[in-house]
């Protein structure tokens, strides 16, 4: 069934390596579907750091299936998760709930068992909210340009609602 629109997440956190394997089963995740430009690493590389790529092979060890799901069309994507082993869906046309569901379907789980993180209200978070699947915001990698920077300003009022459902780390 259809989830009602809504801009706020459930969960707001600094980075994607804040969420541990513990935490996310705490909450009953096990399926952990992740935006790729400026949650993973920033739009102008697709080399992570050390830590981010410490985590991601943390997070294949663990209890908890991670596979990115992202708007791009780009052959970055590919290559990224090909060198690094992930899974992914490209082409999800978020803020719809189609790749999220398309994931959830191929992996086999349900949409309470399942979260979406991303550094974007409106397109990774309302996604989320519509999937009916945990929406978790990070803070963006980098705002390169003036249109990220543009849209990170109208995301301040929806951030500054969900500013008590920071992640204590």
């Amino acid at each position: 069934k259809a989830m009602p629109l809504s801009f706020l997440p459930r969960v707001v956190t600094g980075e994607l390596t804040d969420l541990t394997e513990e935490y996310l089963l705490s909450k009953g995740i096990k399926l952990l579907m992740m935006d790729f430009d400026n949650t993973i690493v920033p739009y102008t590389t697709d080399v992570p750091t050390e830590k981010m790529l410490a985590w991601l092979e943390t997070m294949k060890a663990s209890k908890v299936k991670i596979a990115i799901v992202s708007n791009s069309k780009n052959t970055r994507l590919i290559r990224f998760c090909e060198t690094y082993g992930l899974d992914y869906i490209r082409k999800a046309y978020k803020p719809r709930p189609k790749g999220l569901k398309e994931c959830m379907a191929r992996f086999h789980f349900l949409p309470e068992e399942s979260a979406l993180v991303g550094d974007q209200i409106f397109t990774d978070i309302v996604a989320a909210n519509l999937a009916g699947v945990t929406p978790i915001l990070v803070d963006a990698i980098h705002n390169h340009t003036f249109w990220l920077k543009a849209r990170g300003a109208l995301e301040l009022p929806f951030r500054f609602l969900a500013r008590k459902r920071r992640l204590k780390t």
